[in-house]
């Protein structure tokens, strides 16, 4: 869930492209082991916790789970634990809207007014199409002095969707429905009702039916509370506390005297928001899953599984969003690197950060999941979450992973 954008952290370039040296593989023992480096690195210097699952479409992934030290006496990470995706499940929602779409109970021309009368300000120049693409010219709800104590987890709130869009601003500056992108959660909230209204069913039960339930994703729903489902462990989240998030957002966000998350503090300086209730993000970033989940749904959605041609190349249709690394769909973001170009999206949530992405075919694909969100905001942790994103990338497409020296 972004922040400003997607609360993610975009690809950089990875490399020059060139395909693997005589006698090198991207896929080597040592490209494994040097990629459980950076991954060790990351969490060493502000990821905290870094699970990386690398499937290059051969049968045979490559799994890490990293963490800092300190963090053990929380929970030991694992490869399989759960985790708030956040903002991938835009991809899942637009996914569903495009099914109906094909089953022509959904228009992408219909108005947002069409389906919430009255809901949406300036509804009736709002369609279905430029909710998806992020083209409404609606802003974005998460620093609204009304919801920011419920984002930090300081205000213990249960939010529906028709109150989010009642406290939806407009976008700043200024933009006419259909001129240009510019990220929004409160897209995806109207996505959520609009779905529900031309099915009759609920958002959860959609998910299962449609998507996790004939994919067989059995570690992945939609979270509509702050409790974790049992049976399942999951991985702990945190973020800075008040001062250091302070610093970290200085020049970007001016935040307000005393806003910081809510929960228990840990190792000095970082809280622990496992448990701030992530229920309002719904239709724009409620999902939980695992990162072996993900990685089903996503090649299966961009390899053509789950929705006809037609609905694909809409799907992949983008608009220009270089904060996103290249272009964004209809829930779908293209990165381009020099490594090739990648689908997916990115999340984030109070503890959790995310980037999923496949090839173009989607027979590959790679997920590396942060166990904080605004800490890997900082300089240092910044650049060796990238790092870590860039060789874990490369591997995924068969290409060298970056390196400063040749043994890699």
């Amino acid at each position: 869930m972004a922040l400003v954008t997607c609360m993610g952290v975009a690809l950089v370039s990875c490399s020059d492209g060139a395909e693997p040296a005589a006698g090198q593989s991207a896929a080597s023992p040592a490209a494994d082991a040097r990629l459980a480096r950076l991954a060790q690195q990351a969490a060493d210097t502000g990821s905290l916790g870094v699970i990386v699952r690398v499937d290059s479409g051969d049968g045979a992934p490559v799994e890490i789970a990293k963490q800092a030290a300190w963090t053990k006496g929380d929970h030991r990470i694992a490869a399989d634990d759960q985790f708030r995706v956040g903002s991938n499940t835009k991809t899942v929602t637009a996914a569903l809207v495009l099914q109906q779409v094909a089953e022509k109970k959904i228009s992408l021309d219909d108005s947002v007014e069409k389906w919430l009368p009255g809901l949406v300000e300036g509804g009736a120049d709002i369609t279905v199409r430029m909710l998806l693409d992020h083209t409404s010219g609606l802003g974005d709800f998460l620093l609204t002095p009304e919801f920011l104590p419920s984002l930090t987890g300081q205000e213990k709130r249960t939010w529906t969707p028709e109150e989010l869009l009642a406290i939806t601003p407009g976008q700043d500056p200024p933009a006419e429905p259909g001129e240009t992108y510019s990220y929004s959660n409160a897209n995806y909230e109207a996505l959520g009702l609009i779905l529900e209204k031309a099915t009759g069913s609920g958002l959860a039960e959609l998910i299962e039916e449609k998507i996790t339930g004939p994919l067989g994703m059995k570690d992945s729903y939609l979270a509509t509370k702050a409790d974790w489902n049992t049976g399942q462990q999951h991985v702990t989240g945190y973020e800075p506390d008040a001062e250091r998030l302070r610093t970290i957002l200085s020049g970007t966000v001016d935040l307000p005297e005393g806003v910081g998350f809510a929960g228990p503090e840990r190792s000095g300086d970082n809280i622990d928001t496992s448990a701030v209730d992530p229920s309002w993000s719904w239709a724009a970033g409620g999902m939980v899953s695992t990162a072996q989940d993900w990685q089903r749904f996503l090649t299966a959605l961009i390899s053509g599984e789950l929705l006809p041609e037609a609905q694909m190349k809409q799907m992949r249709t983008t608009v220009d969003a270089p904060e996103e690394g290249g272009g964004y769909g209809l829930g779908l973001m293209r990165v381009d690197t020099s490594c090739g170009t990648v689908w997916g999206h990115t999340g984030g949530l109070p503890g959790y950060s995310s980037e999923i992405y496949t090839d173009a075919s989607g027979r590959r694909s790679v997920a590396v999941l942060t166990s904080t969100n605004f800490g890997i905001k900082e300089e240092k942790a910044a650049t060796t979450n990238k790092a870590l994103v860039e060789a874990a990338t490369c591997q995924m497409l068969g290409k060298p992973q970056p390196s400063d020296s040749p043994a890699g």
